[in-house]
């Protein structure tokens, strides 16, 4: 539900922090004192478009905050986005939306502190929050809710998911089946590129590693004289010496020599002894291997060229088949796969037809038990909200849902052999429709209906879906539009019901309505000492919300009080009745 709304710097509001509780709210106050900027600042916040008209004048920004307090069984859906978006950490339990606007025209959005597109504030505020009243946000006048409204109220769930568990299988078979058939259209020139890549791949016999070892190989043969040189150097310096100075092996002969006399007079350095032994032993080793190696250089300008073209080879293969020679024989065996697959397509292209064929006819019956569930459906939601219009004031009003079909050779075949156009949902297109008056037609809701028209009818379809509907916070704004006195009571106490499972919002100038209020919010707007023009919103009860209440019939005198004190009496005396009624 909502839980606090933050202002800061928008339009006439410098700064103001409102805390929602649950039930109806009402929030009522003179004209032009800030409460269509609370549902403006509500929109804004939730993705509406924003321009730096909307900054509060002399400011440089303005910044809109909500916090939505979140039900780990009611908002599943919307958890799951969030942390599917990692929006919100595992033991979270509230989404706070944040849009910044610069004078520049832009905007910042972010979803609990981190920065978001502002699609993302859409997409998440349309889970919590659904605003009733200018005609350009009502959820009602989108006529792709509608088939949503009408199943929520059907209870079809069930039904649905089971027919959409068999349209993704249709979807991913027939995404194979298009994917087949478009390689099949070229499979002579595809079987052709694929075995010539196979073949020059296997034909060069690669093995892991193989390039490493080669430029290894070529190295030495390369730099064979140099290698050469310098082993027998090494070997004349070890075993022959030069001309002034003795071998190597003879000088540590002498240290290993002394030093084992040395440990003998003094077994103290009995260690360095075996030290120069190690190190004698250490040099002989070093001369029969670099005599060894001396051995294995070869001067073989042949063998060089071979390498050089192998390494070549390699290199190019690696360039065009994936950068390492474990890639490139990945790459070959691709090949073969796909060559096979090519081979056996018309086999899995003729059991994917058989597959579709099926399904084809599986979702057939589906969904034309869908379309039965929602012709039932619609005549008992068609029946309720014209009753609920009744109540509103609206009797000669009549309420359809149409429903479409669009023909499609590709669709689902019908009982009459026709074929017609399906989607995730089924075959139905649907639309409400509405003929306010008697002696007219119907016609599209969103055609149709005035703005308090409107209003009153989602209140009616509100009331009707109250079980079904899992968006938890609703805002009606001039909702009481061309009603009167006895109207608002009526008017009230249907959101006072939906309040008991929703938590309502409503701004109205009718003090018959605001007296049904579990809470009352009056806006008001003062002028400053330095002539500017400020909102500011203050919680009445008791006295007060009988003087606010008093305002609203006329003025505050003793006769205005009586009857504001009259109207709360006769809302709760109605409350207290409806919670009899539900117990």
């Amino acid at each position: 539900m909502l839980k606090e709304l933050r202002i800061k710097d928008f339009a006439i509001i410098d700064h103001l922090t409102l805390e929602f509780d649950n039930g109806l709210v009402i929030l009522t106050g003179e004209t032009g004192a800030g409460k269509s900027i609370l549902i403006d600042a509500l929109l804004t916040v939730m993705g509406a478009n924003s321009n730096a008209g909307l900054i509060r004048a002399g400011c440089e920004r303005a910044e809109i905050e909500v916090t939505f307090q979140l039900d780990q069984e009611d908002d599943t859906a919307l958890i799951a986005r969030l942390k599917e978006e990692e929006l919100l950490d595992e033991n979270e339990c509230e989404m706070v939306l944040l849009r910044e606007i610069r004078s520049s025209g832009r905007s910042v959005a972010r979803v609990n502190g981190s920065k978001v597109k502002v699609s993302l504030l859409r997409e998440f505020g349309s889970y919590m929050v659904d605003i009733h009243g200018q005609a350009e946000h009502l959820s009602l006048l989108n006529t792709r809710n509608h088939i949503k409204l009408l199943d929520r109220y059907a209870n079809i769930e069930t039904v649905l998911k089971d027919y959409q568990s068999d349209y993704s299988i249709l979807y991913k078979v027939r995404k194979e089946l298009h994917d087949l058939q478009e390689a099949q259209q070229d499979v002579a020139r595809r079987l052709d590129l694929l075995g010539f890549q196979a073949d020059e791949i296997e034909s060069a016999g690669i093995k892991i590693g193989e390039d490493d070892e080669l430029k290894q190989e070529r190295d030495r043969l390369a730099n064979a004289e140099s290698l050469s040189k310098l082993a027998s150097r090494s070997l004349i310096q070890i075993e022959e010496g030069e001309t002034e100075s003795p071998p190597i092996l003879d000088l540590m002969g002498d240290l290993s020599a002394a030093m084992e006399a040395l440990s003998r007079l003094d077994p103290s350095q009995v260690g360095l002894a075996n030290q120069a032994v190690l190190l004698l032993e250490g040099i002989s080793d070093i001369e029969n291997k670099l005599r060894n190696y001396v051995d294995t250089i070869e001067f073989n300008p042949r063998r060089l060229d071979q390498v050089e073209e192998r390494v070549d080879l390699l290199n190019r293969l690696k360039r065009k088949y994936g950068g390492t020679l474990e890639k490139v024989i990945a790459f070959g065996e691709k090949c073969r796969a796909d060559m096979e697959s090519l081979i056996t397509a018309d086999e899995r292209i003729e059991a994917l037809q058989v597959q579709e064929k099926q399904l084809l006819k599986i979702l057939g019956g589906k969904a034309c038990s869908l379309s039965a569930a929602r012709t039932i459906a619609s005549l008992a939601m068609g029946e309720g909200i014209e009753n609920e219009l009744k109540d509103l004031s609206m009797d000669g009003a009549r309420f359809q849902v149409e429903f479409r079909r669009q023909p499609d050779e590709n669709g689902l075949e019908m009982d009459n052999g026709k074929r017609v156009a399906f989607n995730e949902l089924g075959i139905d297109q649907i639309e409400f429709l509405i003929a306010p008056n008697q002696g007219e037609g119907f016609k599209p809701l969103a055609k149709t209906a005035s703005g308090g028209e409107t209003a009153r009818l989602m209140l009616a379809l509100k009331n009707i879906l109250v079980e079904a509907d899992t968006i938890p916070t609703l805002i009606f704004d001039e909702i009481d539009q061309g009603i009167g006195g006895r109207l608002g009571l009526v008017v009230g106490e249907k959101l006072w019901r939906l309040g008991r499972s929703h938590q309502v919002l409503c701004v109205t100038h009718l003090p018959q309505l605001a007296a049904f209020g579990d809470t009352h919010l009056r806006v008001e707007k003062h002028t400053t000492q330095d002539a500017r023009t400020i909102t500011h919103v203050q919680r009445v009860m008791g006295d007060a919300r009988s003087e606010e209440l008093a305002s609203m019939l006329g003025g505050v005198r003793d006769v205005n009080r009586q009857a504001a004190d009259d109207l709360m009496g006769i809302a709760r005396k109605r409350q207290k009745e409806l919670l009899q009624d539900v117990v």
